[in-house]
């Protein structure tokens, strides 16, 4: 499954438009196996997560949990700051998700 965050932009063809921060958290929560690219926006509207907000959740998961993140993780926004934080964010889960790789392959030695 491929998700496209966007409060405004149509999803390109083969992705699934999701528009708020608070469902793709839901979908990743439940499907998280099946969920195999991210496609993220930062500004979703007015008291809204951000695409931002959704990489700080899941770079949690990944580091407190073990969570598998999806394979690739793609910016669409046009936020430069917001781009520069999200940038950030997936470069500590690809980071924390390979640590979390290396501790599995360890104690299986």
């Amino acid at each position: 499954m491929k998700i496209f965050l966007d409060d405004m932009r149509e999803a390109p063809e083969g992705w699934i438009r999701i528009n708020t921060g608070e469902s793709l958290i839901a979908i990743l929560q439940s499907h998280k196996e099946e969920v195999e690219a991210l496609s993220l926006d930062h500004d979703l509207g007015e008291g809204k997560k951000t695409g931002y907000d959704v990489l700080k959740w899941l770079e949690a998961q990944v580091f407190l949990y073990g969570f598998k993140p999806p394979k690739k993780i793609i910016i669409h926004s046009d936020n430069p700051v917001g781009r520069k934080n999200m940038e950030a964010a997936i470069e500590s889960i690809y980071k924390y998700a390979e640590n979390s790789r290396d501790l599995k392959n360890k104690s299986t030695e």
